[in-house]
């Protein structure tokens, strides 16, 4: 049994499962909701690159530096991706990353579920010491949505990667150490509550 091994975590508002080949489809749907592929600091997938991108994700699993996700929403339907990535057992930490939503269901308490299912498995069942997240510097809706989590930007790796269309990459990295955990999830409970009245 490896450190970071498939699960499924279940909410009210969403469903995270083990990335598999079945759902390409759902996926390829789920990408053309706002052609997501069109945000040129993101790296999100075209609908005919779908089969590569899940080749990739299970090839970085198979290596043990990732565990992908598909994110369904409560009538089934495919919402997007997401995944530990640049695991690190050695020191307890992992990025949440490689996300993406399509646009009906960006900025709902499904992402907000989404991550306090991720930040709730790492810290209460890994035993992590820090979770990380990563975005580029002008992904200002990413950035916001990091900063609405709790997480604290630790810095900015400046020309940091060379994206597809040839410019460079500033990454901002944020964290939520283990001793944060606490006030992060009453925080992201308290608002996944709202969102129910």
């Amino acid at each position: 049994m490896s450190w970071l091994d498939p699960v499924v975590l279940e909410g009210r508002y969403a469903r995270l499962e083990p990335l598999s080949h079945a759902h390409h489809d759902g996926l390829v749907e789920a990408v053309k909701d706002g052609k997501l592929w069109d945000l040129w600091y993101t790296a999100i997938p075209k609908p005919e690159m779908m089969t590569k991108e899940i080749d990739r994700r299970l090839g970085l699993q198979a290596a043990g530096t990732m565990l992908p996700f598909t994110v369904t929403q409560p009538d089934g339907t495919i919402a997007g991706m997401t995944a530990y990535t640049n695991v690190d057992k050695a020191n307890k930490r992992v990025e949440i990353g490689s996300t993406w939503y399509r646009k009906a269901v960006q900025r709902s308490a499904l992402n907000t579920e989404c991550k306090l299912m991720l930040l709730r498995h790492a810290f209460e069942q890994l035993d992590c010491i820090a979770a990380e997240f990563r975005t580029h510097f002008f992904n200002q809706a990413s950035r916001r949505g990091i900063e609405r989590l709790g997480a604290k930007l630790d810095g900015v790796l400046r020309s940091h990667q060379v994206a597809p269309n040839g410019t460079l990459r500033d990454t901002c990295v944020y964290s939520i150490t283990a001793a944060e955990w606490p006030t992060v999830k009453t925080h992201l409970t308290y608002q996944l509550e709202k969102s129910r009245t």
